[in-house]
């Protein structure tokens, strides 16, 4: 079974989302036979590549509410583990880290491209990482597993960059327009960060189809 995750690092609920259907997967029974696949989307395709503090950029975009809009996400995202620190988050353009999960998903395999997933989430969320930084990147990325030299080579290079744009396009086809959005099969989606049981529910109910 292929699962396509179109998700995008700037996104809290793709956060919680990933979290959840982890721990759907690891409960269930096919899980040996399931192959993730994370699929870019970006919340805000126009994003500088200079950071701006995250919480600035929300209130000017959402008002006074924004930071109560944080304030649920972190209470939900630490029934998840997830340790969100929004003042030290920073908006950012996150198409180098798409154009990163493409590389990985196509050198190294989906299990390093879900490594890298996680790690990026986690330095854009709780660390305070710029992750259109070069340099930042190029650690997040040696430490999920992949090459350094490789690494250094592809972020400077437009290496990636058009396959990337090409499977954003492709998201805006199908009709991803929130994410995280979950593809079973090409054919069966399932949207938002559900819970656990949602996930659990979804994976057997397509096993049982293709059966």
């Amino acid at each position: 079974m292929k699962v396509e995750i179109y998700s995008d690092i700037a996104c809290p609920w793709c956060y919680i989302g990933k979290r959840r259907f982890d721990r759907a997967l690891a409960a269930f029974e096919g899980a040996a036979d399931v192959e993730v696949v994370y699929r870019p989307y970006q919340l805000v395709p126009d994003a500088p590549t200079e950071p701006s503090p995250h919480r600035a950029w929300l209130e000017e975009r959402y008002g006074p509410q924004s930071r109560a809009m944080d304030d649920r996400v972190a209470a939900i995202g630490k029934q998840e583990g997830i340790d969100y620190d929004f003042d030290a988050a920073l908006h950012v353009n996150t198409i180098h880290g798409h154009r990163l999960l493409w590389l990985a998903e196509h050198e190294y395999g989906p299990t390093v491209q879900t490594e890298l997933k996680e790690r990026l989430l986690a330095a854009h969320f709780s660390d305070g990482v710029d992750v259109a930084d070069f340099a930042a990147l190029t650690e997040i990325a040696v430490a999920a597993g992949l090459d350094r030299t490789r690494v250094e080579t592809f972020l400077p290079s437009d290496e990636g960059r058009a396959e990337t744009e090409r499977e954003l396009e492709q998201a805006r086809q199908i009709g991803v327009s929130a994410v995280p959005t979950f593809v079973f099969e090409g054919q069966y989606a399932v949207q938002g960060a559900q819970e656990t049981e949602t996930f659990l529910s979804a994976l057997r109910q397509v096993a049982q189809l293709k059966s």
